[in-house]
């Protein structure tokens, strides 16, 4: 009699749950720990998560889907960090859980509204719109930063120093992957989870570029300035390393004076009226980025075709602007090998497959628009290979997701990791890429 009001019980507190569970849940979850041996299940579930720090493509929604499908969520009490996530089947009865457990309910916010689950169509338009539009912001940020910090203003970066000219964007876009992408991604994902991949994967993962970082170390290398190059890579790793850093330990202040100043308010709840979790608010959202993406796309064709014949660096903007979120998008598919690892054995989890290859791929075709700038030697070729360089491969490469993976290794059991990851990206991208550019470069004797 007992057991019977205990299973009633369970599946009714099952059946109330909501799907307000954030994007983020899948890479913090440790999925069957109360089933599996505890060593192995960790080191397992270490490897997936700190491949998973950056981004894990379009895994998130559906992980988020599959986390708001109303089922039970059973904690373990020597795992409250992670917060362990098991499904459970409707015979309760088969259910043996090797250590005790608690339940944990979730505030319901929508108790007298019918609540529906969203069409997966409009979550993955929306997410894209998201990753287009902020990807787009996020070449001209980049732009700007260059044009500020660069030899005609600041003067702090140049073409022919190790302080690359993307060094400040790398910076800055790490600092604040700090903010966006770990300390406050959660609770932008209560909002919606596609503007928190919007603002990682979109904005930060397109002010950052890998590929620019390496193709001007090629060029130095070119230039016999090889020990610019290695302080480019050493000093370049340094700084955003530590950027992403500042940013995590400036958001948690900033997350702790926001809280201790609304302890006793009585709005901690309004977030929940901005939250985009109906067929309506979708549609809304799809709407209004469909708009600015258009008029996006718009200006930057007109401002195109009014530069293009100059051959100035405006032009190679406004092209960038034009195919950088198709760079997003591909990275962003890529970023669902993140976590796998290799085979059906899940080989080298702790390796982010996803990221490692946009970068390394986004390197080798960048290096090999650089060969056919020289080759050709036209106007209309710079404009069009430096077009595609900084916006469809500076979007396609990404030192923000870079670095937030390189930071959780280095917080994991293994640091090591972070530092080999580190290296065989930078390593393969610059040996691969002087087999492109420099040894042709050398060759030919190109000016």
């Amino acid at each position: 009699m007992d057991s019977e009001n205990k299973d009633s019980e369970i599946r009714k507190f099952g059946s109330s749950c909501t799907s307000s569970a954030s994007s983020s849940l899948r890479r913090r979850s440790l999925s069957l720990s109360l089933y599996l041996p505890k060593q192995l299940n960790d080191d397992d579930d270490e490897n997936e998560s700190v491949s998973e720090a950056g981004d894990i493509g379009d895994r998130e929604l559906q992980s988020n889907r599959y986390s708001g499908s109303g089922r039970l969520r059973l904690i373990g009490e020597n795992a409250p960090e992670h917060g362990v996530v098991v499904p459970i089947s409707e015979d309760t009865s088969s259910v043996t859980p090797v250590f005790p457990i608690k339940l944990i309910s979730q505030p319901d916010h929508k108790k007298n509204d019918e609540k529906t689950e969203v069409p997966w169509v409009l979550e993955y338009t929306s997410c894209l719109l998201f990753l287009a539009v902020f990807g787009i912001l996020g070449v001209l940020l980049r732009y700007g930063l260059q044009k500020l910090f660069g030899p005609g203003i600041v003067g702090a970066t140049s073409d022919h120093s190790y302080m690359y000219l993307d060094l400040p964007s790398n910076m800055v876009g790490s600092f604040l992957m700090g903010w966006f992408g770990v300390v406050f991604k959660e609770d932008i994902s209560r909002i919606s989870s596609q503007l928190a991949i919007g603002l990682s994967t979109g904005f930060l993962g397109s002010l950052t570029t890998f590929s620019g970082w390496n193709q001007k170390m090629l060029e130095l290398s070119v230039e016999g300035q090889w020990v610019f190059v290695v302080l480019g890579y050493l000093l370049g790793l340094f700084l955003v390393a530590y950027s992403i850093i500042f940013g995590i330990e400036t958001a948690k202040g900033a997350n702790w004076l926001y809280r201790s100043a609304n302890m006793n308010s009585s709005n901690s709840g309004t977030d929940c009226h901005w939250r985009v979790d109906s067929c309506k608010r979708h549609l809304i959202v799809i709407l209004f980025l469909l708009l600015i993406l258009a008029s996006l796309w718009g200006m930057s064709i007109g401002l195109e075709v009014n530069e293009f014949s100059s051959g100035s660096t405006k032009a190679q903007l406004w092209l960038a602007c034009i195919v950088g979120p198709f760079g997003v998008w591909i990275r962003w598919f890529l970023a669902r090998l993140n976590g796998r690892g290799l085979g059906k054995s899940g080989l080298l989890k702790w390796v982010p497959f996803g990221t490692l290859i946009a970068n390394v791929s986004a390197a080798c075709v960048m290096a090999a628009l650089a060969t056919l700038k020289k080759a050709v030697n036209t106007q209309t070729c710079d404009t069009v290979a430096s077009g595609i360089q900084f916006g469809l491969l500076g979007c396609l490469s990404t030192v923000s997701t870079f670095i937030a993976e390189f930071h959780a290794m280095r917080g994991s059991k293994y640091p090591w990791r972070a530092y080999v990851y580190a290296l065989c990206t930078t390593l393969i991208s610059f040996v691969l890429g002087t087999l492109i550019y420099s040894v042709p470069v050398w060759v030919e004797n190109f000016n």
